[in-house]
C-alpha cells in the first residue's frame, strides 16, 4: 500500500489542502484496493482560514512517506517555516517523492528541491519563484512539471491534474480516470498544457488600431504580413510595431501567432474539424505546421488538446474569422 503524507501548517491554502484529501485521503478501495495510506503531518493543530486541521503525526513522519504533498502557501512574501521547509528536505533525501501544489513549490524552493529542476506555481507568483530561487527553471506556461522525484503544479485546479497524475502514476489511466468522473472534472490534461494564453486585444476605444484588431480576426485564414497589417492601418511598419508594443505589449508578428493559436484552440473544443481544415482555417496552412506551432505554444499536440474537451463525433466544418 503506497503511503501519501500531506505536509500542513498555518498560511496554507484550503483549496489545494482538501484537493489533496479528496484525492488520496477518501476511501477509493471500490476503485483501487488497495488504496493509499494517508496521513495528515504537522507540529501541531493547524489553522487554515476559517478551518482548524488536527493532524495524524508530526512533520518528522514525512521521511516515512512514498510521498509527500505539499498543498499552497498562502503569504508567499514571507518565507516558509523553517521546520516545515527541513523536514521535507529530509523526506526527499529519505527517498521520498515530493509534489507542491500552486504556491506550495516556494517550500520546495526554499527546501533547495528545484535547484537544477523544471518547475511551475501558479501564473501570478511565477517570476517571484524565478527571482527567489534563480538556480530553478520555472515555466509559468504548464499545469504541472514531473521530474520523477520533485513535482509542482500550477495554481487551483492544476492541483487536482497533478494529484490525479501521481494516481495514473500509481494505479493507472483507467483507474485515474474512474476517479475523475467521480470528481465529474475532465479525466486527463497533460501537464504541459498552458495554464493561460495571453492574447492581449485591448477593449474597443479610440487608438490607432482600433480597426485593425477586427479585420485580423476575420482574416486569420489568410497570410497576412506585418506589412498587410500596416497597410490596412495607413501607417509604417515601425509606426505599427510602436501602437503594438503599446496596447498589447508585443509585436504585430508574435500578437498575430498568438490569434492564431488561441483561433485552433477554438475551433479543437467546439468542433470536429480535421487538423487540416484548422490549419487552413487558422492560416497555418498545413497540418504539420499546425502541430509544430500549436505544441510550442500551448504545451500539448492539438488532438491531445482536443480529447480534454469534445468526444468523437462526425466531422463539422468551421467558419473562418473569429
Amino acid at each position: 500500500m503506497p503511503t501519501v503524507a500531506l505536509a500542513v501548517t498555518d498560511g496554507m491554502l484550503h483549496y489545494e489542502l482538501s484537493v489533496a484529501i479528496e484525492i488520496f485521503g477518501a476511501d477509493l478501495t471500490h476503485i483501487v484496493d488497495p488504496w493509499y495510506d494517508f496521513s495528515v503531518c504537522g507540529s501541531g493543530p493547524v489553522h487554515v482560514d476559517r478551518f482548524r486541521l488536527a493532524p495524524d503525526h508530526g512533520l518528522d513522519h514525512l521521511a516515512h512517506a512514498d510521498t509527500v504533498i505539499v498543498p499552497g502557501w498562502a503569504d508567499t512574501d514571507r518565507e516558509p517555516p523553517s521546520a516545515l521547509v527541513q523536514a521535507v528536505r529530509t523526506a526527499h533525501e529519505a527517498g521520498a517523492r515530493v509534489a507542491s501544489l500552486c504556491t506550495g513549490a516556494f517550500v520546495l524552493g526554499a527546501a533547495g528541491l528545484l535547484d537544477g529542476r523544471r518547475a511551475t506555481t501558479h501564473w501570478a507568483h511565477t517570476q517571484e519563484l524565478a527571482r527567489r530561487h534563480p538556480a530553478a527553471t520555472v515555466d509559468p506556461d504548464v499545469l504541472y512539471v514531473d521530474n520523477g522525484d520533485v513535482l509542482t503544479s500550477a495554481g487551483k485546479a492544476a492541483a487536482m491534474d497533478l494529484c490525479l497524475h501521481l494516481v495514473r502514476l500509481d494505479h493507472g489511466s483507467a483507474n485515474a480516470n474512474k476517479i475523475a468522473r467521480r470528481l465529474v472534472i475532465p479525466p486527463h490534461r497533460d501537464g504541459g498544457q498552458a495554464q493561460f494564453i495571453s492574447t492581449p486585444l485591448p477593449k474597443p476605444g479610440n487608438h490607432p488600431l482600433g480597426g485593425l484588431f477586427p479585420w485580423v480576426l476575420e482574416r486569420l485564414d489568410q497570410p497576412l504580413t506585418v506589412e498587410d497589417l500596416a497597410r490596412q492601418a495607413r501607417m509604417s511598419s515601425r509606426h505599427l510595431a510602436r501602437h503594438f508594443k503599446r496596447l498589447t505589449g508585443t509585436t504585430p508578428l508574435q500578437w498575430l501567432h498568438t490569434q492564431r493559436i488561441r483561433h485552433a484552440q477554438e475551433l479543437l473544443e467546439t468542433t470536429n474539424a480535421t487538423v487540416d481544415t484548422i490549419a487552413t482555417a487558422t492560416g497555418m496552412g498545413t497540418a504539420t505546421t499546425l502541430r509544430r506551432h500549436f505544441h510550442r505554444s500551448v504545451g500539448v499536440p492539438p488532438d491531445t488538446y482536443r480529447r480534454t474537451f469534445r468526444p468523437q463525433e462526425p466531422v463539422s466544418s468551421p467558419h473562418h474569422g473569429s
